[in-house]
Order: structure tokens, then sequence, then C-alpha cells
């Protein structure tokens, strides 16, 4: 390749040619198209294949990225750039691209493909963050990296078959089936690009976990990607098509639309049709849900694109031969609860800790905190409320989904934890919520989570180097950690990721068997 091509290289894909960047040695792709603009008459409606163009596009920066979920509340400042930069590309409906970072083109290497699902509970987020930027991980692992953007919140899951009929047949999982577009984009183009398009693998953190858990469970993405990551967002169960379609009557109502005229919907402007998210929500109503039930305008099971509940009362069958990587990081309720004024200033009470731990245990809330008292009886009161609170929203899930997968015995499934505590913010945060992500991606300098923390950059050499080496043939045993053992609900041997890495046995046990029993007499 000769020094132009090298700096700015041409890619001819299936829509036509690209042109892309290069930076020490890895070459980049921004903002391409796998689909077309979702306005108008595609709004909630399947994924259409992107327009062809002539010429060279310039694939030299992001594009933009799905319209948000409004009015979520600003963080305190100390948080503004936990994890980096923001997203600052506007908010389109002509969203459906792809990112990629790969370290060679044309070279027939076949190197394994990471495509990487954002996290924001299916309502936010985006494959444009700097913290989840792919040239190190590239780099490191060999292999190619590709982010994702697509439909998110009513405008990807907005339930209209049992109201619409044939024609929005498919609007209540959108945004997943975006998903099975561009992870078919990639089967058919990323060879181009340097990749193995028969080795690829889908990884997520928080709601981009929640992604690859209904990916496992849909029959349309079966055979588009060969292993999967999970990390702290297990998804057990997503909505019903009960719940889902109060959600879109309430939606309706908010516009004066009857059922009749569903169409009209696709010609409201998109911040009112963002506003409305919220009082539907509130008009449904939101009393305590199972603890294995997750989101409301976020993936339906229909019947039809997703035949089950990801996870419940099983594994799908359709994921037998997928292994699977899961796990999470060990505080991660701590990342929500810094908002809370009460814990974060070190006041929260006792009676405030044992009706909190109560909204979510109900009349079990006693022994749930006698048992972390027993597990972690230096902590405080904050640091049992975040222990309680994420073996509540995360962990549980975390376990069962495995536990259910490995149940199977078709597949391996490997358990991991991530120990290590940012000494951010004083270290209040710990090992918080989406910490993970600038040790997988290998870009501990953009976050002030990582930024120059003493041994962040070795344990991200590590946790990178084992996300690839799963990534290339299905096992993350690399020269950097211990033999790691798959997980069995018989052993349940989980990889801790600290500044030594070792592997533990059953950890938390007590927890665990007290949670599950929870879970099950909640149904």
């Amino acid at each position: 390749m000769d020094v132009d091509a090298a700096l700015s290289p041409i890619v001819e894909t299936a829509s036509g040619k690209l042109r892309g960047g290069a930076s020490n040695g890895i070459f980049a792709f921004k903002g391409v198209p796998y689909g077309a603009s979702t306005a108008g008459a595609n709004r909630f409606m399947p994924p259409r294949p992107p327009e062809p163009w002539a010429g060279i596009r310039d694939a030299l920066g992001y594009r933009g990225q799905a319209p948000q979920l409004p009015g979520r509340p600003e963080r305190r400042p100390e948080l503004q750039t936990i994890l980096g930069p923001k997203d600052t590309t506007p908010e389109i409906e002509d969203c459906l691209t792809l990112n990629f970072w790969t370290p060679g083109l044309g070279d027939n290497a076949k190197r394994p493909v990471m495509v990487w699902l954002h996290g924001g509970a299916f309502a936010y987020g985006s494959g444009n963050r700097a913290v989840t930027e792919g040239t190190s991980l590239a780099r490191r692992g060999d292999v190619v990296v590709v982010s994702v953007n697509h439909r998110l919140n009513i405008f990807g899951f907005l339930h209209l078959a049992d109201i619409g009929g044939e024609r929005f047949a498919h609007s209540g999982n959108a945004g997943v089936l975006d998903l099975v577009a561009a992870l078919e984009w990639v089967r058919d183009n990323i060879e181009h690009f340097g990749g193995d398009p028969g080795n690829v693998t889908i990884f997520g953190e928080s709601g981009g976990g929640g992604k690859v858990s209904v990916l496992l469970a849909m029959p349309r993405a079966r055979g588009l990607f060969h292993r999967a990551v999970i990390q702290s967002g297990a998804t057990i169960r997503v909505s019903t098509r009960e719940r889902a379609n109060a959600l879109a009557e309430a939606a309706l109502k908010e516009f004066g639309i009857g059922r009749v005229d569903c169409e009209r919907l696709q010609q409201v402007p998109a911040d009112r049709l963002a506003a409305a998210i919220a009082p539907a929500s509130r008009a449904v109503g939101r009393t305590r849900w199972p603890l294995l039930d997750r989101y409301d305008f976020g993936p339906v099971a229909d019947g039809a694109e997703l035949p089950q509940q990801p996870f419940d009362p099983e594994a799908p069958a359709i994921a037998d031969h997928i292994p699977l990587m899961i796990g999470g990081t060990r505080e991660e309720s701590g990342f929500f609860l810094a908002d809370d004024d009460e814990v974060w200033e070190r006041r929260l009470t006792e009676e405030s800790l044992r009706s909190r731990i109560a909204a979510v245990a109900g009349d079990d809330a006693g022994r749930v905190l006698d048992t972390y008292r027993t597990l972690y009886p230096q902590a405080d009161r904050e640091g049992l409320l975040i222990a309680a609170l994420t073996g509540s929203n995360f962990w549980i899930r975390t376990v069962l989904l495995a536990e259910r997968k490995a149940a199977r015995r078709t597949s391996p499934v490997y358990m991991y934890s991530l120990d290590w505590q940012s000494p951010a913010c004083a270290g209040r945060l710990k090992a918080h919520h989406a910490m993970d992500l600038p040790f997988v991606f290998d870009t501990t300098d953009v976050p002030d989570t990582t930024k120059g923390a003493p041994g962040a950059r070795e344990l991200a050499g590590v946790m990178s180097a084992s996300w690839a080496a799963f990534a290339r043939d299905g096992n993350p045993e690399n020269p950097a950690i211990p033999r790691w053992p798959a997980y069995t609900p018989d052993e349940r041997a989980t990889m801790v990721f600290d500044a030594n890495r070792h592997v533990v046995t059953d950890p938390d046990r007590d927890a665990r068997l007290l949670w599950t029993l929870i879970v099950s007499r909640q149904g």
C-alpha cells in the first residue's frame, strides 16, 4: 500500500466506495451507513438497505447519534467526565451507522471481528464515545472492532403490531432489527476491512449487554455471530405484549391519535415524539417490578421476532452453540447512587438504608441486610446499600443467565468480576458500573475514572487481551492471566480482575442463594 493509500485508504463495499483514515497503523472508517434513514415513512418500520452511492464517500468522522431519551438529569459536576467526553454529534433519525477500526486492509488476514453494542438501557447512548473508540483494542488484539448506532426508546420500540396491524408488525422490536441489519452488513462486507465474517463476537455493556442477551434469543440473528460477551447487562426478561400495548395506547393518547390512524405518528416531529415517553410510562404506571423484568420502551417478547423471554424460564436453544463470557463490576450501583446526596455525603440513616433495601427485597429486607453485614463486616451503611443494590439489580441477573446457559452444557460460559477500585472522587465510586469500558477498549487515559490511576494501563492490557482472546477462539485464556475454568452450576469459577488476577469459586454464595430465593418468589 503506497503512502497516499495508507493515509486515505479506499475500500469497496456493497453500497459503494468508502474513504477512511489512518493513524498509528490502524485504519478507521466512521459514519458508514448500514441502513436508510428511519425518518418519515420508514419510522417504526424494519430497517431498509442504505441507498447506494456513486464515486467515493468520505467515512472520516462520526455522522450522528440516534434520538436520545429526553429529560435525563445532569450528573453532579465531578461526575460529568467520569467516563470521558460525551458524544456531541447531532441527534438524527438517519442514525443507522457503523464505525470500524482495523489493523489491515486487503491482506486476507481474516481477523476476529468484535461488534460493540453500546449501553444506555435501550433508551440512550451512542457508538461514538471516545472511551469505546476501537483503535487500541484493534491494535492490541489484532482484531477488527465495529461499533453500532441504532434506533432507541420510542423510535425503536413502540409496539404497534396489535393496534396498527400487519404494517406495524415489527415496530416493537425495530431497534433490535437494526442490530440484525448491522450484523448482516458485517457479514457481507467485513472481509474488505480485514475481518472474518465467520468469526464475529458481539459484546456490550449495561444496556448493550441487554442487546446481546436479546440477540442470543432471536432466530433472525442466528448465524450472524459466533461468540457473545455480556458486561453488566444480563437480561432475563423484557417487556410483555400486554405492557407494550398499554404503552403504545398511552403514546397515541398523548397526540390524540386513534388506533386506526397509527401512521400519523410517522409525521410527528421527532422531539415531540420523544417527549411522549415519560408521560406514557407514567400513564401505564410503574409499580415495583419483579427484579428480573426490564425496560419500558425496549424489546418486546412478541412471539414473533422474539419468540420467548430471552432467558426465562431457561436459556434459548438457538444459543446453544455460542460460547459466552459474562460478568460485571464489584460495586455497580455506586455509579447510580453517586447522584444521591444522602449517599454521596455519607449521611445515610439506618431507617433510610432499610427502606431502600425493602423497595427491592420486600419482606426479605432484614435478611438481605443481615447477609451483607456478615459478608462485609467493615462496610458502612452506604457501602452496604451499594452492595445490596448491586446484588439485586445486576449480579443476580448475571448469575441466573450464566446458570441457565451453562446448564444446557452445549458451549462454555466464562464468568468474571472486575474488582479494581477507581481512585477518582476520593475512591467513593469503587468498582463502579461502566468502569470496565476503558479496560476492555484499552482507553484508560480517556475517562476520569482511570486516567493516571496506578496500575490502570497494566490492567487494561490484561483485560483487552482476554476479550480479544475470547473473540479469537471462544476461550479467554491468555498468558496474562491464570487458568480460567468454565463456569458451571457446580463449580461457579469466576475470574477476578484486580491488581492480581485470580479465580474464586462461588463468590458471595449466601447472597446468591438469598437473591435467587427472592426473585423466585417475585415470579
